[in-house]
């Protein structure tokens, strides 16, 4: 098994339950590194909503993944917190957490209950490719070669590479003949070439917004950052934006343009910025978005239709490393239905590795499960 992240994990867990010896090779200090990241924040493990709304998350990967989400879906993801002894809430947008709020009391929980299971961790072990049936490691020890009954990969997409996620698979698989496509950020922020006045409002949250892009309206709150805006508000309209898709921003989702009119209409000398605050309940950091997009502002009913659909142009996408996800991967025409390499049978591949994107909110995490779960179990049915 190589990778300690959660799809490698779970994959792991399937094989030692099977009966198998695991060994777990990880190239980084510790276990979870990114798991761990993911949930200082809150640990969102996985969504509850209709299935429909679910699937749709995926896109045109959901047919592909809808088996092994059956399998083990948002249902069985909190089952399964619950028997490592992490009890689990849901909250009112549907997102489920661990009480704990956190990664770290579930990931320690996980990996004990691995031990018991005969699951050995090694760690600072760096995978470096194949050598004929070998498998080869970079370890403090020095090479290792291994030539297991099966191996599964779950080695991450390609960013947060600081935690080990760094696509240094891709090039290596591409020499077997897998087809890999090529990464692309995914939730991740964006470039936006602001003017000098903005400088001040860095850092600060634009919240109760609601998102426009590519047809999808997304609600959360977005931060002004001196490279751009990044926030959970526009990650799940990211791939929109990242494929052209223009961004609006509706800065009173909850009144009606008529509405907004009538408050910005109210008499006096104030000025615009004064308005937009009193009438509006606009922050600073929400009028100076104003400001910086609506010039030369207009009056009127123009000026409450440019409250309610904010146009922001964006620069690109910032960087894979400073992505939370990447699209891209191992394509489903390069596996099995058990998620085994066609190219190089008897190794299998899960998590992030595999061609699909989905926008944070519980989605990434129960996908990577999934997947895990799904090659343990047919590496083990091979094995």
């Amino acid at each position: 098994m190589i990778g300690a992240g959660p799809a490698g994990l779970m994959a792991a867990e399937e094989l030692a339950r099977a009966g198998f010896g695991v060994t777990v090779a990880e190239a980084r200090p510790s276990a979870g590194r990114k798991f761990l990241m993911a949930g200082k924040s809150g640990l969102n493990l996985t969504k509850v909503e209709p299935e429909p709304a679910f699937r749709a998350a995926y896109a045109e990967a959901a047919d592909w993944l809808a088996p092994m989400l059956d399998a083990f879906g948002p249902a069985a993801v909190q089952d399964w917190a619950r028997g490592l002894g992490q009890e689990v809430f849901t909250g009112s947008t549907g997102r489920v957490f661990p009480v704990a709020m956190k990664a770290s009391p579930l990931l320690r929980a996980w990996l004990a209950h691995l031990g018991t299971l005969g699951v050995r961790l090694r760690t600072r072990w760096r995978w470096t490719g194949f050598e004929g049936a070998a498998l080869v490691f970079a370890t403090p020890e020095g090479v290792v070669r291994l030539t297991p009954r099966v191996t599964v990969l779950a080695l991450g997409g390609a960013s947060w590479a600081r935690l080990g996620s760094d696509g240094a698979w891709a090039p290596i698989l591409r020499a077997e003949g897998v087809e890999v496509a090529p990464f692309q950020p995914a939730n991740m922020g964006f470039s936006v070439g602001w003017s000098a006045h903005m400088a001040r409002h860095f850092g600060q949250p634009v919240k109760g917004v609601a998102l426009h892009a590519g047809g999808r309206i997304s609600r959360g709150e977005v931060v002004v950052s001196a490279r751009g805006l990044e926030g959970g508000g526009l990650y799940p309209l990211s791939r929109a934006l990242r494929e052209g898709a223009g961004l609006g921003i509706d800065l009173c989702p909850e009144r009606s343009v008529d509405e907004v009119a009538a408050r910005l209409a109210a008499p006096g000398k104030e000025t615009l910025a004064n308005r937009l605050r009193k009438g509006l309940g606009l922050t600073p950091a929400q009028i100076a978005l104003v400001q910086e997009f609506g010039r030369p502002l207009p009056q009127g009913a123009a000026l409450a239709a440019l409250v309610k659909a904010l146009p922001v142009p964006l620069g690109p996408p910032r960087p894979l490393d400073e992505a939370i996800s990447t699209a891209g991967g191992i394509t489903r025409a390069a596996l099995t239905e058990g998620l085994e390499l066609r190219a190089r049978p008897g190794v299998f591949a899960c998590g992030e590795m595999l061609d699909w994107e989905a926008p944070t909110g519980g989605y990434l995490l129960t996908a990577c499960l999934a997947t895990g779960r799904w090659a343990g179990r047919a590496a083990a049915e091979m094995g």
